[in-house]
């Protein structure tokens, strides 16, 4: 499974984004999909995730309310959605597939098998 993530730029505090990620693969429907990011200096972070059928999600505090991930299957698709954006939210994005498990969408990066390269978010203040 291939990844590749697109939609990063550079964005003013309070607007909006959207980041999609592309796999390849036909069993795509059958995996759980994440989203992580990290910013400069420091660690990989879980930002959301949802399940193989789009019916179970899940997102960090820090995001909450804020995000929305989805996921079209037969686009091989996943989105994230992310509006009232801050300073802090400024990172270099990641998706992951996650092979096993799919009506889990896990938070631990540890579980996920396919990272797709990466889109920058940059939030000016």
């Amino acid at each position: 499974v291939q990844l590749q993530a697109s939609g990063g730029g550079l964005v003013q505090a309070g607007g909006s984004l959207r980041v999609s990620c592309a796999a390849s693969g036909r069993t795509f429907s059958s995996y759980a999909m994440g989203w992580f990011r990290q910013a400069p200096g420091k660690e990989r972070e879980w930002v959301a995730a949802i399940s193989w059928s789009g019916g179970i999600s899940y997102y960090a505090d820090s995001v909450k309310g804020r995000f929305t991930i989805s996921r079209d299957n037969a686009k091989n698709t996943v989105y994230l959605q992310m509006n009232s954006l801050k300073p802090e939210d400024t990172a270099v994005y990641y998706c992951a597939a996650r092979a096993y498990g799919g009506n889990y969408p896990d938070r631990r990066a540890s579980q996920y098998d396919y990272w797709g390269q990466g889109t920058q978010v940059t939030v000016s203040s």
